[in-house]
């Protein structure tokens, strides 16, 4: 780093190119961690702008040691045990029993290739085992698996996640720390105690503040940082490297504790974690000395590839021992297992303390675990998609409909798809909306689709547009800006609201409907005058424009279904051609109907009146 450069700047300019990385991974559809380390090995190591040591000092330890706590609490608080037992025997075997098996197999391969000590190649093993969700989905999203198998790599993500950084802080603790003598083995139990005991009562005692309600929300945020900050440093105070320990512990009680809404606490943390990671992931990659470069790359390639072609198929295998997962849906889940997070935030931590004790193999555990990551993360993200097309275990197109909303119209539109067998999630931040919407059967998701959690939790698989109908313009044009690149510009679409049509400002997104229709004129049509939304279905005989004759001027066109089960919304620049066996979806009074009954075809109703002219028979 140049000596003339001002810290506050380099500071800065870190900031700055992490959150440059985090929208180019958004971008491009790739994890951020990817770009993240490369863009720190390329700042530190290869082009030498700035050494982290002496931008930092004595404050790097501890402000790394910091930012890696709030990380870890922030992925325990994901953490519910009703989320192990509800997706399956699969996915519980690969957080338990596959995660143990991986880890031995890679600890075993790693030491006897001669890398690593067997301590140390114990802890590699179970940092190398944890992949996690914000490398799982935005492959999940470009891969379109189908559905059970997506639904077992997006919750062994979420899930191993925060029990892979409990095992690695174990780990580090039995191992790392030694226990050959009764002193270390009393060192332990110290460590245990002080991390189970001062995460336990931080967990409690937050939960029952926040039960009686003694502090405002808005401090509830901010308080629980506090908290989670104090916890891990005196944690560590009282038991050397304790504090990870406790953070985790922490996380995983608040999660399971009863009455305590700790949604508020996740939106908060995440946009932390963000900045946290923005910046750790650019600092600790800079760390890598180039020396590390050097290393025997023949070696490390034979862990590499003895990790993704041996150890996770065999934890695969073995985990699926007994279930009815298709063997094509078993190979492709042995192939998907990109590393993320904390398998590289905790590795940097604690290379850095081994370091200071001299364990030998400390300085090359960033670097290779860096280059699991990395060769995971591209390989995997990249060949993923014609794999899995190959093994036909990928769906061929997104069809259904995710819906931001849950007012009288976005739960109507939201009804009506599902009945024509349209792939429907219906999302909303009110639990009244949400709770009135699964009572009617329809999937939801309660929160905000643009937030880290939605990334992490709302299963997109199979889902292609965007029907953003909620009472936020602002929340509406950003997730039509958020899912533009996710769904297709042409398939994000906006409601028009009644301040917009009279200001003439334009929505993001495509405009649905007609200029004079707007989200408060369609409630007011569905909740004080009766309106529904009625199907008819297009014959030879009974085309479209025959439909839009037969129509009441107060009808309101919504939606087309085609043969194949494609949805096109009615929107001001959309032109398509409705054939035979379309569905029109309408808005319409329920003393109108049109020449076309709903439910029956011009034929169907025919054979219907044919019927009621013949002679009944005679009885006997």
């Amino acid at each position: 780093m140049p000596d003339n450069l001002d810290t506050g700047l380099v500071i800065a300019l870190i900031v700055a190119i992490g959150i440059a990385a985090q929208w180019f991974s958004w971008w491009v559809k790739q994890p951020a961690i990817l770009v993240l380390l490369l863009a720190g090995l390329l700042a530190g190591p290869v082009l030498g702008l700035f050494d982290p040591d002496a931008l930092f000092g004595d404050l790097l330890f501890p402000a790394v040691s910091l930012g890696v706590a709030v990380i870890l609490f922030e992925g325990s608080l994901t953490l519910k045990f009703r989320e192990i037992r509800g997706h399956g025997q699969v996915v519980t075997r690969l957080v338990t029993v596959g995660a143990l098996v991986s880890m031995l197999l890679i600890a075993l391969a790693a030491w006897a290739l001669g890398i690593f000590s067997w301590k140390v190649a114990l802890l590699f093993g179970a940092l190398a085992s944890v992949t996690g969700p914000t490398v799982i989905v935005p492959i999940l999203r470009t891969v379109r698996p189908t559905r059970s198998l997506a639904n077992i790599l997006r919750w062994e993500g979420i899930l191993i996640d925060p029990l892979g950084a409990l095992a690695a802080v174990v780990i580090f603790q039995l191992v790392a720390l030694g226990t050959r003598q009764v002193e270390d083995l009393l060192l332990a139990v110290e460590i245990f105690g002080a991390g189970i005991g001062l995460g336990m009562a931080a967990a409690f005692g937050l939960s029952f503040i926040m039960r009686r309600h003694v502090l405002p929300d808005y401090l509830h945020n901010v308080t629980t940082l506090a908290v989670v900050l104090l916890t891990f440093s005196l944690a560590n105070a009282l038991a050397h490297e304790s504090g990870l320990l406790a953070v985790t512990v922490m996380g995983v009680i608040l999660a399971n504790t009863k009455d305590v809404n700790t949604d508020d606490i996740l939106d908060f943390k995440e946009s932390l974690t963000v900045l946290l990671t923005s910046v750790l992931f650019i600092v600790l990659a800079a760390r890598v000395p180039a020396s590390a470069f050097e290393m025997n790359w023949t070696i490390t390639g034979a862990l590499l590839g003895f990790i993704i072609f041996v150890a996770r198929p065999v934890a695969v295998m073995i985990s699926t021992i007994g279930s009815d997962l298709p063997w094509p849906e078993r190979i492709v889940l042995s192939w998907i297992a990109p590393r993320g997070i904390v398998a590289a935030a905790v590795s940097a931590l604690f290379a850095i303390e081994l370091e200071r004790a001299g364990v030998e193999g400390a300085d090359i555990l960033v670097p290779v675990t860096f280059a699991v990551i990395v060769v995971t993360v591209f390989v995997q993200g990249l060949t993923a998609r014609p794999f899995a097309r190959l093994m036909k275990v990928a769906d061929p197109e997104a069809r259904g409909v995710l819906i931001l909303g849950g007012n009288p119209l976005a739960q109507a539109v939201a009804l009506s798809l599902k009945k024509l067998d349209i792939d429907v999630i219906l999302s909303d931040t009110s639990w009244d909306q949400i709770r009135k919407a699964r009572m009617a059967g329809l999937r939801t998701y309660f929160g905000t689709v643009v937030s880290d959690d939605a990334d992490r939790r709302l299963d997109l698989v199979g889902i292609g547009e965007l029907l953003a109908l909620s009472h936020r313009a602002p929340l509406n044009a950003l997730a039509c800006m958020r899912y533009a690149g996710e769904f297709g510009s042409g398939n994000v679409f906006n409601i028009r609201l009644a301040d917009q049509a009279e200001s003439a400002t334009t929505p993001a997104g495509r405009v649905l409907f007609k200029d004079d229709v707007t989200l408060e004129r369609l409630e007011g049509l569905i909740v004080k005058e009766g309106f529904e939304i009625r199907h008819t279905k297009l014959t030879e005989e009974f085309g479209f424009q025959q439909m839009l004759d037969s129509q009441s001027e107060d009808s309101v066109l919504l939606y087309g279904v085609s043969n194949e089960g494609v949805v096109y919304p009615f929107a001001e620049d959309r032109t398509f051609r409705a054939t035979a066996g379309w569905r029109i979806a309408y808005l319409g009074h329920p003393d109108h109907s049109t020449r076309e009954d709903t439910e029956k075809s011009a034929a169907e109703r025919a054979r219907a009146h044919l019927c009621e002219e013949l002679p009944k028979p005679l009885p006997d």
